[in-house]
């Protein structure tokens, strides 16, 4: 489940992604299956190769892609992963999802 982020982000999301570039998208989730993770980061790219290159240089996996017909394939990125990535990006502490005691 999904909460967190507002009609406009999630346009602006898509948006770039059908422009071609690399998208990211952070709001809040709740999944039974990982009780102690508060948010998940989607990147998307409508040129899928191009995700996959951009996935190569964190350790992604073109198989961690969720495909999606309607055209915003992306990796879901949670924990560790979509932290330290995040951070690598320059985009960590811009994100009013990520505090210092959060997450």
């Amino acid at each position: 489940m999904a909460f967190g982020i507002t009609r406009n982000q999630l346009n602006e999301w898509k948006r770039k992604i059908d422009a071609g570039e690399i998208a990211f998208l952070t709001h809040y989730w709740y999944d039974e299956r990982f009780p102690d993770v508060k948010t998940v980061t989607k990147v998307g790219c409508k040129d899928i190769d191009k995700l996959v290159q951009w996935g190569k240089k964190y350790g992604l996996k073109k198989e961690w892609i969720d495909y999606r017909k309607e055209g915003y394939s992306h990796f879901d990125l949670i924990g560790e992963w979509e932290k330290r990535i995040l951070e690598a990006e320059g985009l960590l502490g811009s994100s009013p999802f990520f505090k210092a005691k959060d997450n």
